[in-house]
């Protein structure tokens, strides 16, 4: 796993948060003890807020330069219906089904202000949809629809949505989805996707896919 600063900052947080609570939840003075008792929950919910948010940081994946996050293989099984085998960078494989003749994958991306980014906050991101979709406008508005999740966090805090609705953090953070454009699907297509700064890049590899293209475009 890559080291990354910006899953320091919530963790040195919370355990501050965390040393006041304790602090002021064992203080035994009469006066104000209901306050300091009720001040002293606060920051301990904070804490555990920084840290549940520090372990959903780590369940995304730095992002140095442009570099390959998944490869795509699409068997057709029958008229619109496809397997697809999923690679991604870690060597994981996943299989899914996907209904139409074309494809899209989605990232979720999570980018540093330059002046934090200068000081070891690097860029962040993690694979969230792959989805099938219809040619035909009718057929898209009524057919039978296909999208599967394919990372999540295992906790209950969200950091890229809670990134997303603080105003005053819009100024040093940018929490975005960056979304391949839809593809074909062909039978023996083989996809590669690549996420830079500017988002996610699909290419066909091999001649099934590049005919796909061709013949799509």
């Amino acid at each position: 796993m890559q080291f990354n600063i910006s899953t320091l900052i919530p963790v040195i947080v919370g355990i501050a948060l965390l040393l006041l609570s304790i602090r002021l939840l064992l203080r035994r003075a009469m006066i104000g003890t209901v306050i300091r008792a009720l001040v002293g929950l606060v920051l301990l919910l904070g804490s555990v807020f920084c840290f549940l948010g520090a372990l959903d940081l780590l369940t995304y994946r730095q992002l140095l330069q442009e570099e390959p996050v998944v490869t795509l293989q699409f068997e057709k099984l029958k008229t619109q219906t496809y397997r697809v085998i999923l690679v991604d960078s870690r060597g994981h494989q996943y299989r899914y089904h996907l209904k139409g003749d074309q494809w899209q994958l989605d990232a979720r991306l999570i980018r540093w202000h330059p002046s934090l980014a200068n000081v070891g906050f690097g860029s962040l991101y993690r694979l969230e949809r792959i989805s099938g979709r219809y040619s035909d406008f009718r057929q898209e508005m009524s057919g039978e629809r296909t999208v599967h999740q394919l990372e999540r966090s295992p906790y209950a805090v969200d950091t890229w949505v809670w990134l997303k609705q603080l105003p005053w953090l819009r100024e040093w953070v940018d929490a975005q989805y960056g979304s391949a454009t839809f593809m074909p699907m062909a039978n023996g297509a083989v996809f590669e996707v690549k996420l830079g700064f500017a988002g996610l890049v699909a290419r066909p590899v091999n001649s099934a896919g590049k005919q796909a293209v061709s013949g799509w475009q």
